[in-house]
């Protein structure tokens, strides 16, 4: 009874890690490949043949002309293998500092102006590619300045790049930074500094 007991628990083991283990993925995968490869791929986007991020992996940007994203308290910034917020609370002293400091680096350009929140706190993962509308409009005056464009040009831009709610009624509003901005340096070129690769 024993040693029928364990040549079934074996077969069960081997037949379920083939089928769940192997031919699943694998199944899977394939169907994934075929009718959504982009994001199958991690719908990553490419630049003179080179890859340069991800439409849906959020990347810091620091220069003036350039829209900022919002914080990243994933591993050492924007990790996308350390995702994780930074697992401080709401009265941690560290968390009041930094955020106290990115808002006032935040309105340097905007005295007296509310920063958007999503400026100053970073996401669940920590890698969100996404703003708010709001946290765009806050940089548009000095993304305008820096490239040399009006400010209605590149609010215009920023409404290219606004996706709305997802079947109307789930998220919020969002912008994707590196899509926009990878439009910002095709149509305002900046020549001051470095533009993206």
């Amino acid at each position: 009874m024993i040693k029928k007991n364990l040549v079934t628990a074996v077969l069960m083991t081997i037949a379920t890690t083939v089928l769940l283990g192997i031919a699943y993925p694998l199944v899977v995968t394939g169907l994934a490949q075929a009718i959504f490869p982009r994001k199958a791929n991690g719908q990553l986007i490419q630049r003179g043949g080179e890859n340069i991020g991800s439409s849906i992996i959020g990347q810091g940007f620091s220069g003036t002309s350039y829209f900022h994203s919002r914080p990243s308290a994933a591993g050492n910034g924007y990790d996308a293998a350390n995702t994780n917020g930074s697992q401080l609370g709401p009265t941690n002293q560290k968390l009041i500092d930094r955020v106290k400091n990115d808002v006032a680096a935040a309105q340097v350009d905007h005295s007296g102006t509310d920063v958007p929140v999503d400026l100053v706190t970073a996401s669940a993962s920590g890698i969100d590619p996404h703003i708010t509308p709001a946290s765009a409009e806050f940089q548009i005056a000095r993304v305008a300045k820096e490239r040399g464009a009006t400010v209605d040009q590149v609010r215009s831009l920023v409404a290219k790049h606004t996706e709305g709610r997802q079947f109307g009624f789930l998220g919020e509003a969002r912008v994707n930074v590196l899509e926009l901005n990878l439009d910002l340096d095709r149509n305002f070129p900046v020549r001051k500094q470095a533009a993206l690769r």
